[in-house]
């Protein structure tokens, strides 16, 4: 074998550390033990992995590399500890899910609410990731099923398309966009726009979208979920790009304008992406047949 779960821990800590010493004694072994440790990974990797500086240690290029490896597989451990752990706390099943913003904040709670209701002893975790973040997690493991909006590009995986939603821009009902009927993505930009945070699928979509036409998103104000960016177009704070779904039921108890986009884009395919959906548990396959049987509504 190359490496052990020790020769992980150490270079994780001389990464940190800068300094052998230090490392060695967080680990609670000799300097000579740990250099050695370091001095045999060297040789099974044919690479020099530390530079030794006259202010202590600096991984090489070859060290960055496996410390990025070791991270992730020291996490992967973390997490299979922990979900084993649930086993003697009574927890027969484990679930994690990988998402975008619609997702999260609008339906998955409903459909979660029922799927736990007739589970009481499976356990799910649910993170709301970037559409790409969610393709690599469900191809390499980390996650069992994805959730994912407009077009997918996966090799290799299951994709199962289970609604359509559309983009559409809520304004104010005064906006001078309001009674246009349709607008352009471009005719948006010349506004301030309402966002959604930093990490949100829709938020970077709708960046990339500016960024390709030559121009930017005028962010005036950025908000967590899709009822606060409608309370604030409700306001006249600015105008927001949301989907259909859901901008239709808020505009039940406000007064939003809502205008189609005019983008083909704009038309979004919800699908459940997994790597094999005859490989899942029995439960995770009735959590997937209940998103689907959801349409995202």
């Amino acid at each position: 074998m190359l490496f052990d779960l020790t020769d992980l821990r150490l270079l994780i800590h001389i990464a940190e550390l800068k300094s052998l010493t230090k490392s060695a004694e967080r680990m609670h072994m000799s300097l000579p033990a740990a250099s050695n440790r370091v001095k045999e990974l060297e040789a099974r990797f044919g690479t020099r992995l530390l530079y030794r500086e006259n202010k202590g240690v600096q991984l090489s290029p070859a060290g960055e590399t496996l410390l990025a490896h070791a991270q992730q597989f020291m996490q992967q451990v973390e997490r299979l500890k922990a979900e084993m752990q649930q086993y003697n706390n009574g927890i027969k099943g484990h679930i994690r899910i990988f998402a975008n913003t619609t997702a999260v904040t609008e339906f998955m709670p409903e459909v979660l609410g029922r799927f736990l209701g007739q589970h009481p002893q499976v356990n799910v975790a649910l993170e709301e990731r970037l559409n790409q973040e969610i393709l690599r997690g469900i191809a390499e493991g980390t996650a069992d099923i994805g959730i994912v909006a407009g077009p997918v590009a996966a090799a290799g995986l299951e994709i199962i398309n289970f609604s359509t939603d559309r983009l559409v821009l809520a304004t104010a009902v005064d906006h001078p966009l309001a009674a246009a009927g349709t607008a352009s993505f471009a005719q948006t930009l010349d506004y301030q726009h309402i966002g959604l945070h930093e990490g949100s699928t829709l938020h970077h979509f709708l960046s990339r979208m500016a960024l390709e036409s030559g121009q930017r998103l005028q962010l005036r104000i950025q908000v967590r979920g899709f009822e606060t960016m409608c309370r604030m177009v409700e306001n006249d704070v600015g105008i927001a790009i949301l989907p259909q779904s859901s901008a239709r039921r808020l505009a039940r108890s406000m007064r939003l304008a809502l205008v189609e986009l005019e983008e083909p884009w704009a038309v979004r395919e919800r699908s459940v992406v997994v790597q094999s959906l005859e490989a899942l548990p029995a439960y995770a396959r009735e959590l997937v047949d209940l998103i689907c049987s959801s349409g995202g509504a």
